[in-house]
C-alpha cells in the first residue's frame, strides 16, 4: 500500500516520492511551509519535522521571564550555590601556584629587615594601648627616671618604600684577633655595605647577626656591613 504525503495527505507513487523529516512527500508538496516555494534534498531545513527556506527559517529567540516570587527565590538559590561553590574550590587551591623565591643572602636580608619592621611596629601599638592610646614621650634630659623607648624603636623607624632597607649600623668597636678571607666577590648593594674580591683579608670583623658581619677590607682600608657566607674564618 502506497504511503499519503505529509502536505496533501494523497496517495504518493514511488517515481514521486520524497522521504524527509520522517515523512513522505510528493515532489511538489515538498515545499517551504512560509512561502510555499519548491524545496529539494539541498536547500531545505527542517524545523519541527515542517520544511523551511532558508529565508524564511524560524530564528530561536530568548523567552523573558517574569520576576515572580518563585523565579526570584530559584535565582537567590542558585547564586547562594555558585559562591558555595567558588569558596570550596578556593580552599582547595588555596596556597598552589606561588612561585618559590630562593633563598639568596639578599634575599636572607631583606627579609630579616621586614621581621624587624614589623616587630617594631608591633611594639609601638602595644605600647599606644597599653598607655591609654598616646605613644609613651621620650624621656627629657630633666626627666631620667621616665619611661625610655625601647632600643630597637630608636635605632629602627619604618619608612614606606619599594624595598625595606635595614639602617645604617654605627661602627662596632674591633674585634680582637678575628680576620677573614673573602671567598667570593661582593659589590655594596647599600652605601653602609663594603665592596671586596675573592681572597681579600677583613680584619677587625665583629658579627652582627647569623647573616651580616661588620668589617674592615684590609686592602683597601674600607669598612662596613658585609655576608657571613662569603667569607671564611682564618
Amino acid at each position: 500500500m502506497n504511503p499519503l504525503c505529509g502536505r496533501c495527505n494523497q496517495v504518493v507513487y514511488p517515481t514521486e516520492k520524497v522521504n524527509c523529516l520522517d515523512k513522505i512527500w510528493h515532489k511538489g508538496c515538498f515545499s517551504c511551509d512560509y512561502c510555499k516555494m519548491t524545496l529539494n534534498m539541498k536547500n531545505y531545513k527542517g524545523f519541527d519535522k515542517k520544511p523551511y527556506c532558508n529565508a524564511h527559517y524560524p530564528k530561536t529567540n530568548f523567552t523573558c521571564v517574569a520576576d515572580t516570587p518563585e523565579n526570584l527565590r530559584l535565582k537567590q538559590q542558585s547564586k547562594m550555590q555558585s559562591q558555595v561553590l567558588y569558596r570550596e574550590d578556593f580552599e582547595k587551591n588555596k596556597g598552589k601556584g606561588f612561585s618559590v623565591v630562593a633563598d639568596t643572602p639578599e634575599m636572607m636580608r631583606i627579609k630579616k629587615t621586614q621581621d624587624q619592621i614589623s616587630n617594631i611596629k608591633y611594639h609601638e601599638v602595644f605600647e599606644k594601648k597599653k598607655f591609654g592610646g598616646e605613644a609613651p614621650h621620650q624621656p627629657s634630659d630633666s626627666n631620667q627616671g621616665a619611661y625610655q623607648q625601647p632600643a630597637a624603636s630608636q635605632n629602627y623607624h619604618y619608612e614606606p618604600a619599594p624595598e625595606p632597607v635595614h639602617q645604617a649600623a654605627a661602627a662596632p668597636p674591633p674585634s680582637a684577633g678575628k680576620r677573614y678571607r673573602a671567598v667570593y666577590d661582593y659589590s655594596a648593594a647599600d652605601e653602609d655595605e663594603v665592596s671586596f674580591s675573592d681572597g681579600d683579608m677583613i680584619v677587625d670583623v665583629q658579627q652582627i647577626d647569623e647573616g651580616w658581619m661588620y668589617g674592615r677590607v684590609e686592602r683597601t682600608g674600607q669598612q662596613g656591613m658585609l655576608p657571613a657566607n662569603y667569607v671564611e674564618a682564618i
